[in-house]
């Protein structure tokens, strides 16, 4: 095949952000492992991306001196872009307040909170499930998990929003600025909560993260804002992707809305299916820091790499033939690569699963009759693949 008649990545093809996957499936299918003419890598089969999520290699962008390049520089001393040493320390640190018991014990807090959001959506009919359960539900428990005073809701959305915009294709020069003042300032607010928290300590995570210590060390002050920047933007990001996904996937299938009333059971496998049907992260990208087998090809030290996570969560060689269908007992779903692999899986996937269980499981036991009312709005993001809007009506009922 000549260079011209090679399939390449190209996200700005008509129709891509309303359904990506044909065009992944094209990717995969064609030209699996590409080096890209615009500079990167991408890899889209499944034990490819597998492969590299398990490789080692880098997570840190820098610049041919060395120095960290990334217009959120605000998460340079996260976890999520930090390779070892630092990145094992600042993920065992994290670990120890952000443990799996500490998540179960939110079940019954999250569960009130999805009845509340669920009573009103009862008693108004017609409501955006965006704005009335898939955002706030995360927020919230991020927040309290935190043990944050009340704060402007509205404006962190706003500026979590703008920030995770880093994450894309990062087209002009007015967006990048937007990025970078959305994370100055979000910087700034989470100084001034972590101070307040100082001098408010309670039983909470953020006091814990605060206090904690592993092998003698504690997070410094950046790393403490960074982590809980972090916490924010990627705790509640990605779940009102799955929230949001998930509920319109099942909309769109109306017999596996019907399977799952018929057998709640089946909710956190569908959950599963959620993730890998319509990933909330579409990609994760890694640097190479050594030259790299893949496919046939060596990527060189220092490439680009992107895993197209979306891609490879459709591979009808692990998935089956029909992977391009939304099944809620599939029973490989579990494999699906959305919370990443090796030594950066998401440390939030616990969470994630929890929050959309109960919301997605208890709405639709309790809306069987929920439905699309009116013109669902896309966001546009070829990574954080999600929902604007989505208008739904139910029949109106309060819960009893």
């Amino acid at each position: 095949m000549s260079e011209q008649e090679r399939v390449w990545f190209n996200p700005f093809l008509p129709g891509f952000f309303d359904d990506p996957y044909p065009h992944y499936k094209q990717l995969a299918t064609e030209h699996p492992v590409q080096d890209h003419p615009l500079g990167f890598w991408l890899l889209t089969r499944y034990d490819d991306v597998l492969a590299l999520l398990r490789a080692g290699q880098s997570v840190e962008i820098r610049n041919m001196s060395g120095q960290q390049q990334d217009p959120a520089a605000v998460l340079n001393a996260s976890m999520l872009d930090r390779d070892p040493p630092d990145h094992p320390r600042l993920r065992a640190l994290v670990t120890k307040v952000f443990t799996r018991r500490a998540i179960s014990a939110l079940e019954p807090r999250i569960t009130e909170l999805v009845d509340g959001a669920l009573d009103k959506m009862a008693e108004r009919g017609s409501s955006d499930l965006v704005e009335q359960l898939a955002f706030p539900l995360p927020f919230a428990v991020i927040s309290e998990m935190l043990g944050l005073p009340q704060i402007d809701n509205a404006r962190i959305r706003d500026l979590s929003g703008t920030l995770v915009q880093s994450l894309e294709v990062v087209a002009d020069e007015e967006t990048a600025r937007a990025i970078g003042d959305a994370a100055a300032e979000l910087q700034a607010l989470t100084r001034d909560l972590v101070a307040w928290k100082r001098a408010n300590p309670a039983d909470d995570l953020l006091t814990a993260l605060i206090a904690a210590e592993h092998e003698g060390q504690v997070l410094n002050e950046d790393e403490l804002v960074s982590q809980v920047v972090l916490l924010y933007v990627a705790g509640h990001e990605t779940t009102v992707n799955l929230i949001a996904n998930g509920t319109l996937a099942l909309l769109r299938n109306p017999d596996q809305f019907a399977l799952l009333r018929q057998q709640p059971d089946l909710t956190a496998n569908a959950v599963e299916e959620f993730l890998r049907y319509d990933s909330p992260v579409q990609q994760t990208r890694r640097i190479m820091i050594s030259p790299y087998e893949v496919g046939g090809f060596e990527i060189p030290r220092g490439a680009f790499v992107v895993a197209c996570l979306a891609a490879a969560n459709r591979d009808e060689k692990v998935f089956g033939p029909d992977a391009d269908k939304l099944r809620l007992d599939r029973k490989e779903a579990r494999h699906h690569l959305s919370f990443g692999g090796g030594p950066h899986h998401c440390l939030g996937a616990a969470l994630a699963r929890l929050e959309g269980q109960i919301a997605i499981g208890r709405m639709v036991q309790r809306f069987p009759d929920l439905a699309v009312d009116g013109e669902i709005e896309l966001n546009n993001r070829i990574n954080l693949r999600g929902l604007n809007k989505l208008p739904v009506k139910v029949h109106a009922t309060v819960h009893g």
